[in-house]
């Protein structure tokens, strides 16, 4: 609802606000705002499966390392448990979660349904808190790694040794300005990355299953040491279980998955409320990537396992973190495996792109429309460069050191899988699929007894979730409070009665008087007319009542659907519905003036109380000091006092 004229944006702005809300956006333009350029048309799946790629395959760099560690001679059989959890248990969470919230807020949005109001708002919250820890630590940690593949080369460690910090903020920087260029521009890089990477573990692969077969000795080896440390089957199975915690990084990239689903192309046809050929092509993509994943998993962490010796693993090894890279040294040469490092470090440092794709696509999605960040939070630039110098701090504040982001990128990801498997259990139950419910609540009690025990073992991870979370929540509440007197009503529909009120007093005065309504009896009307010709000096009886009822005071932004009713056959009543009482009667003022070129008056009674405590009952509840709220409200929306319309209390 614009109410003045504003001067033409900069270049500068313009550029900055350029295809606002194109992030997957699915709906109209919020209130107060010009018409965004349309959205882009979206990309192939296989195309956007690369973008998620880059997060989920990086892990390549350094998973077989971490099962090696946590398993020993057992990291295969551990991988495999590992790849059973995520066929059988996280890809049809994930699926299921493609199917219920197809416009990329993922489980977030299906666990906001189950609750309203500010619990509601402060649950969503704290989960993307969560959120904002798995894909914020995700940038730092996958440019903080790339960065110790690099001074981790050896043509390279003498001259880069001691320059960690700059390599990664300098890799960070890169990867905001790719951003920055375009979304379309950071597909193309990652398509390009995913098939270089892939293509090079797949020599590596190959090459480490032909030196296994040719060199019997290291199987036969392999499998003496680990009947002789295990004893059996089953011993290896438990051993796994209770190792696998410690692997769950090889479950990153389906949050991911589903946050980007705004960009898979889908079929012509596809509507908003039905994206059929969306919801079909991010389960291809899902199911696609999962398998992939799998199949290299359990590859790698085997010829890892065998063919590299157990210390080379520690802390200090040549393989430490870089075991791949370690064989692609080892048995294709110095040339092969530079270019290998170098795949690597791109991949590692572009891993940040989905994560960044992920947070572009949530948090506009719920912080503006909750009112607790500004409108320029829907566009996609100046985020960027919000979550660019963010990302910069965390790099700081943990001096570029993988191991330190670990138990927070850790956490981050297993509390989002976990509420996903949660959300599906609840949605399954509610279609009373009981073959679902009771899959998916498995999962769920797999994956939250592994979120627990990494919590146990990394209890840095929830304090670093809980700073993110205390941050986000304190930054929405002070935005919420900066634009507690903005005008958020986003559009206002009037019925044949309320419009019949409203023309047939323009030819008169308008004038209304605001009334809570109570018996709604005719004493009612009768006194409370009474009262304001007393208290404001005016004559008759020429005025129609405006009923506000609150309905979610949490809310922010909604559109106000107006209705006209004639009460004990004498009173005009025009009843509205919204979050805050002094919102909707100011944009149904200023409504009225546009629609027929005559100034408003309106007619209050001071309210009872402390005015501090009715400010708040008006922040948290929407009401409370109505008549200086709507007052404050109008002045801001329409700064000329000759067209603003007259408040009046008495």
């Amino acid at each position: 609802m614009a109410t003045t004229e504003h001067p033409p944006p900069t270049r500068l702005r313009a550029w900055m606000l350029e295809g606002l809300s194109d992030m997957g956006r699915h709906g109209g333009p919020p209130g107060g705002q010009a018409e965004p350029e349309p959205a882009h048309k979206g990309q192939r799946w296989y195309r956007v499966m690369c973008l998620t790629g880059v997060d989920y395959f990086s892990t390549l760099g350094y998973q077989p390392g971490i099962a090696a560690l946590a398993a020993g001679l057992l990291s295969p059989v551990a991988t495999i448990v590992l790849v059973i959890v995520t066929l059988a248990g996280a890809l049809p969470v994930y699926r299921r979660v493609a199917e219920e919230s197809p416009h990329g807020e993922g489980s977030i949005a299906m666990l906001e349904r189950l609750l309203s109001f500010w619990k509601g708002k402060l649950f969503v919250l704290t989960l993307l808190g969560f959120a904002a820890t798995d894909f914020l630590i995700t940038i730092t940690l996958s440019a903080a790694d790339a960065s110790t593949h690099l001074v981790e080369n050896p043509h390279l460690t003498s001259t880069l040794h001691d320059k960690q910090m700059v390599i990664t903020l300098v890799l960070v920087a890169l990867l905001g300005a790719v951003f920055l260029k375009g979304f379309l521009e950071a597909i193309g890089v990652a398509v390009a990355l995913v098939i270089a990477y892939l293509g090079l573990n797949v020599v590596v692969v190959a090459v480490g299953l032909w030196h296994v077969l040719t060199e019997e000795h290291v199987v036969t080896d392999w499998t003496a040491a680990l009947t002789a440390e295990h004893g059996n089957v089953f011993a290896m199975i438990g051993v796994s279980l209770l190792v696998f915690p410690k692997l769950a990084l090889g479950l990153s990239g389906f949050e991911t998955g589903v946050a980007v689903m705004p960009h898979v192309q889908g079929d012509p046809d596809d509507t908003a409320e039905d994206p059929r050929g969306r919801i079909r092509d991010t389960k291809k993509l899902l199911t696609t990537a999962a398998l992939i994943m799998s199949v290299f998993l359990i590859a790698t962490s085997f010829i890892t396992t065998v063919l590299i010796p157990e210390k080379e693993f520690e802390s200090g090894g040549q393989a430490n973190g870089r075991a791949l890279a370690y064989l692609s040294h080892e048995y294709l040469g110095n040339a092969f495996g530079t270019v290998y490092d170098v795949s690597t470090i791109a991949i590692l440092w572009f891993a940040g792109a989905s994560a960044m794709a992920g947070l572009l696509n949530l948090m506009p999605r719920y912080l503006p429309r909750y009112g607790m960040a500004p409108h320029w939070a829907r566009a996609v630039r100046p985020m960027v460069i919000v979550f660019t110098l963010i990302a910069f701090l965390v790099t700081w504040i943990f001096d570029a050191d993988v191991d330190a982001q670990g138990g927070a990128y850790a956490t981050g990801v297993l509390v989002l899988m976990s509420s996903a498997a949660i959300a599906v259990t609840i949605a399954a139950r509610r279609a009373r699929q009981r073959g679902w419910t009771v899959g998916v609540a498995v999962v769920s009690a797999v994956l939250l007894y592994v979120t627990v025990v990494n919590v146990i073992e990394r209890p840095d991870g929830v304090k670093i979730g809980a700073c993110f979370i205390a941050g986000i929540i304190l930054v929405s509440l002070l935005s919420r409070l900066a634009r507690a007197f903005e005008l958020r009503v986003t559009s206002v529909t009037l019925d044949a009665m309320a419009e019949r009120f409203i023309r047939d007093m323009a030819s008169r005065k308008i004038r209304f008087i605001a009334n809570e309504p109570d018996q709604r009896d005719k004493a009612e009307y009768r006194d409370k007319i009474e009262q304001i010709r007393q208290d404001n000096d005016i004559p008759g009886e020429d005025f129609v009542f405006l009923e506000v009822t609150v309905v979610d005071p949490s809310e922010f932004e909604a559109g106000l659907t107006v209705r006209g009713e004639v009460l004990h056959n004498r009173y005009r009543v025009l009843t509205l519905e919204s979050s805050s009482i002094s919102n909707a009667l100011a944009a149904l003022l200023l409504h009225t003036r546009d629609t027929t070129g005559c100034i408003p008056h309106i007619y209050f009674e001071w309210t009872e109380g402390n005015p501090f405590a009715n400010f708040l009952r008006f922040f948290l509840f929407g009401q409370g000091e109505v008549a200086p709220v709507t007052r404050e409200v109008l002045r801001e929306a329409e700064p000329d006092r000759a067209r603003r319309p007259r408040v009046h209390t008495g």
